[in-house]
C-alpha cells in the first residue's frame, strides 16, 4: 500500500465527519524550496478541547517534524519493520479512514500528512484510543513532504483520497494533482508500486485521468476508472451520495520498473 493524501488536499468524505464539498530524478533531488501554489488554505477552524489535548500530547510522540532530509524509516518504525510496505496517506481529514486502514493492515507502515490542527489532533487521539503502533503524522504542506522527506523508490503506495476538487476555474492551478507533483510522488514509488486517487467530483475525475494517464513512470491498471478496492473504505457521505445517485471515481496506477 502507500500514499494517503486530504486537504493537503482532501474532502471531508475522506473523513466522514464533514461536507464532502467543501523536474527531478530518482538520485538528485532539487531541495532548493521552489515555489508551488498551495492546495489548501489554512482557516481558522474552531479546535476542541480534545483534540488541542491529543494535538499537545500525540505529536511529540507520533508526530514527525518536518525536515529537508529524508526520512531515516528505521528511525521512524524501528530496525524491526525495515521491511514492512510504506504507504502515504496525504490529507487524513478528521483521520477516521486512516485509522480504520491502518488498523485493518498492520503489515503495513503509514504516513499521514494533514496541515489542519482539528484533523491532526483527531487522528492522533485516533492512533491512542486504537493502540495504532504502524502509523506516524506529519503536519506540513504534502508537495514539500514528498520533495524533501521521502527518498525515491521509498514507498509501496501514495493514497490521494478526495483532494479538494477547487471547482472554479480559476482555482484549478490549486489542484493537488498536478503533473509536476504526480511525477514527485511517481519517482518516491517502488516499482511495482502504486498511487490511487479518488474523488466525488466528475470534472476532477477526468483530469485526474488525464495527468495520471500522461506520466511516463505510471501505468493504469484499469481501462479507465477502477472499482473501488477493499482496503479503502467507504465512508458514512460517500454511501449517502451513492444512494443519491451521486458518482465516485477510483484511479490506480502503478510505477513501471
Amino acid at each position: 500500500m502507500g500514499l494517503t493524501i486530504n486537504d493537503a488536499g482532501m474532502t471531508a468524505a475522506d473523513s466522514g465527519d464533514a461536507d464532502p464539498h467543501a523536474a527531478q530524478t530518482d538520485d538528485a533531488r532539487d531541495t532548493s524550496a521552489r515555489p508551488h501554489i498551495r492546495s489548501f488554505v489554512l482557516r481558522q477552524g474552531r479546535v476542541s478541547a480534545a483534540q488541542r489535548r491529543f494535538h499537545e500530547e500525540g505529536m511529540p510522540r507520533w508526530g514527525i517534524p518536518y525536515q529537508t532530509t529524508p526520512l531515516a524509516w528505521a528511525a521512524v518504525f524501528g530496525a524491526a519493520r525495515a521491511s514492512a510496505p510504506r504507504i502515504l496517506e496525504i490529507g487524513c481529514g478528521m483521520g477516521e479512514t486512516t485509522a480504520l486502514i491502518a488498523a485493518n493492515h498492520p503489515q503495513n507502515d503509514y504516513i499521514g500528512i494533514e496541515v489542519h490542527t482539528p484533523g491532526v489532533g483527531s487522528l492522533l487521539k485516533e492512533i491512542e484510543t486504537r493502540g495504532l503502533t504502524n502509523l506516524r503524522v506529519i503536519q506540513h504542506d504534502a508537495v514539500e513532504i514528498a520533495r524533501d522527506m521521502i527518498a525515491p523508490q521509498s514507498l509501496a503506495g501514495i493514497h490521494v483520497f478526495f483532494p479538494d476538487p477547487w471547482p472554479k476555474k480559476r482555482q484549478h492551478k490549486r489542484r493537488l494533482i498536478q503533473p509536476a507533483f504526480v511525477h514527485e510522488l511517481a519517482q518516491r514509488l517502488v516499482p511495482g508500486g502504486y498511487i490511487h486517487c479518488a474523488t466525488d467530483w466528475q470534472e476532477y475525475a477526468e483530469q485526474m485521468l488525464a495527468v495520471l494517464s500522461a506520466e511516463p513512470l505510471l501505468e493504469n491498471t484499469a481501462a479507465d476508472y477502477a472499482p473501488r478496492p477493499d482496503y479503502r473504505p467507504q465512508t458514512k457521505f460517500e454511501t449517502r451520495g451513492l444512494r443519491l445517485g451521486h458518482g465516485v471515481w477510483d484511479m490506480i496506477f502503478k510505477r513501471l520498473a
